[in-house]
């Protein structure tokens, strides 16, 4: 087997650390073959759909990729921005902040956001950092709540890119923080600031990613994670048992996903008698297709549509400074032992190097 080269090894260097900020991935245009590309990646993932692949992999290229990229397309059309897709733009612009922030706190390390699907890539994220010199790296995933089709694929990528290196760095991973202080304290300063320009509605809905009923049975913890994120949230706000309920969203195939789902609870709620809704996503951490567009136009229309007056949505955390700050701390807690003070170390390298070549040392 051949080894990617590996930058120029220099004896006094210092190890220098990398954040890999990893968050799902997104198409690059809103188009038909742009959503080809990305979902044959995504949909092919064995994480992303448990299905033996003699039996997927047909329905995959046969029925999925002809049908579903046009549709798709058209719904990434409706949200996306000048800059781009949102979930890259807010992802590019939390990679700037962290590393703002790990600065602010004395850490000299270099962050770099990858997709997990599409670019910048999970392997193309790592062979940066190296190139930069990191022979270690913090692997951070932008999900809050572990499940094995999103944190645990995330690392099965960098095992991929791992088994072609020469010099593997050492890694290390964040696999959760559902239930981190500063990330709740984060999801309560969104809630309140949202309430205090609006006022706030007579439920607030709690709406997480779903994932097949199977995965809790077989022992993935995202259920019980998102439901203690959505409970430290409520007691973090104060409200009542009754005033909160979690849902889950995004359904795909006809088998049994986790329950209750977000819209048809909309609508329940809205023919009870329900006239405003207030609905957060808070295991999406950037705004993107499933909150923009899933949530802020499908799911408003369908609460609307059935007596609801008001639908009020709560954006993501984005790049909310309290986020930041939050995900920083989540960072130095995972990086503690690691010399992050890199400018203090490269000085003291150099000087021995400089007192080994006076001496007439040969290393």
């Amino acid at each position: 087997m051949t080894y990617r080269p590996e930058p120029p090894h220099r004896h006094g260097d210092v190890d220098r650390v990398g954040v890999l900020l990893v968050n799902l991935g997104t198409p690059s245009e809103p188009t038909p073959s742009a959503l080809r590309r990305y979902l044959a990646e995504f949909l092919s993932d064995p994480r992303v759909v448990e299905i033996p692949r003699i039996l997927w992999l047909p329905i995959l290229y046969g029925i999925v990729l002809s049908a579903r990229p046009a549709k798709s397309a058209a719904k990434y059309a409706t949200i996306w921005t000048p800059e781009g897709s949102p979930l890259a733009v807010w992802s590019d612009r939390q990679a700037v902040g962290l590393s703002q922030a790990l600065r602010a706190r004395g850490h000299q390390v270099q962050v770099r956001v990858a997709m997990r699907y599409g670019e910048p890539s999970v392997a193309r994220g790592l062979d940066a950092l190296r190139a930069e010199g990191a022979t270690r790296v913090l692997v951070l995933p932008l999900y809050p709540q572990y499940a094995s089709a999103t944190t645990g694929s995330v690392s099965d990528a960098v095992m991929k890119w791992s088994a072609g290196a020469r010099r593997l760095p050492e890694f290390r991973f964040v696999n959760e923080y559902h239930d981190d202080p500063g990330y709740i304290g984060a999801l309560a300063e969104r809630v309140r600031a949202h309430w205090h320009a609006h006022g706030r509605g007579e439920r607030l809905l709690l709406s997480f990613h779903g994932v097949p009923h199977r995965t809790l049975v077989l022992g993935d913890p995202y259920h019980c994670q998102c439901h203690k994120t959505a409970r430290l949230l409520r007691e973090r706000l104060g409200l009542e048992p009754e005033h909160v309920v979690v849902t889950f969203q995004s359904r795909f195939g006809n088998a049994k996903w986790l329950e209750p789902y977000t819209e048809p609870t909309l609508r329940r709620l809205a023919a009870e008698g329900l006239r405003r809704v207030d609905v957060m996503c808070p295991g999406f951490v950037s705004d993107c297709l499933e909150t923009l567009e899933e949530i802020n136009e499908e799911a408003r229309e369908a609460f609307l549509s059935c007596g609801g007056e008001r639908f009020e949505y709560i954006e993501c955390l984005n790049d909310q400074p309290a986020w930041i700050d939050a995900l920083a701390a989540v960072a130095e807690r995972h990086m503690a032992g690691w010399n992050t003070r890199a400018q203090t170390d490269l000085a003291q390298a150099s000087a021995t190097r400089e007192r080994a070549t006076a001496l007439g040392a040969t290393i």
